[in-house]
């Protein structure tokens, strides 16, 4: 590395976990702090520096923000973990190369040094970077498709209801419904622009809006039968309501409950749950983790439906790494469409 064209100096930035969240998230759960750091100084065996280009703002994150966590929990003072993509400036690490764009645990950061095994590099041949956080990542594109090919298995005689159907995980899962083949696809979303979002760019055949609608009154309306496949995101009243109205061995998929993420010592469960026995149906959660010796199939299938046009990702991208907590809020209230993304401009290099 020595003999690059950047000078040797520079300030990291990074976002770290000030004190754990009681109730909603605010300000004072975070801290900003810099750090110089030398671009040009030997790694150790096996490390990688890597500058930060773009993070992916996931619910996941929130979970980890609590004490005891599914996701293992932040430490107070650490930063706050992230999926990302980014440019490696610097390799001790065989297989990577300074240049080389790379997806991995990056965290909420401008530069992240850690172990090469970590990272995987990228092929861009026919993807920008920003893909393997949306259509191809592992906490949307590939949960997606889990959740409805392996755990849903979805077929050509289901009516599928995804919540939270405007959002990342969401638009993908009612895209891959009709893929699937799927008789109907039902989202449901906030407001009206989000509907016809679900309706006219991602070809649900109808969607709900939670704010304003009956939810039960249009889940008959719109699937008079039943719903055979719910992939839920929401969790909440929501699920009650979909439980009150799934089909004979139906299938209800746990993906996400962001309607718990800010009351986490306080998770209300379904109070509909014995629908399940009386329908002969299940409910399953799952983890995309769960999944990863079948990562490559899944993103073999995914890459063929989007080179193809057949699937699509809105963006929502926020700016600037002191933009992380505003952008984990946006996420929370549902104030985006599609995948949460923060471009992470580095500061000035002094």
């Amino acid at each position: 590395m020595t003999g690059a064209s950047h000078p040797t100096a520079s300030i990291a930035r990074r976002v770290t976990l000030a004190a754990r969240p009681n109730g909603p998230v605010t300000d004072d759960c975070f801290a900003v702090v810099d750090e110089q750091i030398d671009l040009d100084a030997a790694l150790e065996l096996g490390q990688v520096l890597v500058r930060v280009d773009t993070l992916s703002v996931d619910a996941f994150i929130r979970t980890v923000m609590e004490e005891k966590a599914y996701h293992r929990s932040a430490r107070i003072g650490g930063v706050i973990p992230a999926l990302g993509v980014g440019t490696v400036l610097q390799s001790a690490t065989d297989g990577l190369t300074v240049g080389d764009q790379v997806f991995g645990p990056l965290g909420a950061q401008t530069h992240a040094m850690l172990p090469g095994m970590l990272l995987r590099r990228l092929d861009l041949s026919a993807v920008p970077a920003e893909a393997y956080l949306g259509a191809l990542g592992m906490t949307t594109g590939l949960t997606a498709y889990f959740g409805i090919v392996e755990v849903g298995r979805v077929g050509p005689t289901d009516t599928v209801v995804v919540s939270g159907a405007a959002g990342a995980v969401g638009s993908m899962a009612v895209q891959l419904a009709r893929l699937s083949g799927a008789a109907r696809v039902i989202g449901i979303a906030g407001g009206p622009v989000k509907t016809a979002y679900v309706v006219d760019e991602l070809g649900a055949h109808a969607a709900i809006d939670h704010r304003t609608d009956d939810i039960a009154a249009r889940l008959r309306e719109f699937a008079p039968d039943g719903v055979d496949v719910f992939f839920d995101n929401v969790g909440g009243e929501v699920l009650d309501i979909v439980l009150d109205q799934i089909a004979e061995r139906g299938r209800i998929v746990l993906c996400g409950a962001i309607s718990q993420y800010e009351h986490m010592d306080e998770v209300r469960g379904p109070r509909n749950y014995l629908k399940l026995a009386e329908r002969h149906a299940r409910m399953e959660g799952f983890a995309v983790t769960h999944f990863e010796a079948e990562f490559l199939r899944a993103e073999t299938a995914l890459r063929g439906w989007l080179e193809r046009g057949e699937l699509s990702m809105r963006e929502h991208v926020e700016h600037g790494i002191d933009a992380f907590p505003s952008a984990l809020r946006i996420l929370l209230s549902g104030g985006h469409y599609g995948k949460l993304l923060l471009r992470v401009s580095a500061p000035t290099r002094p």
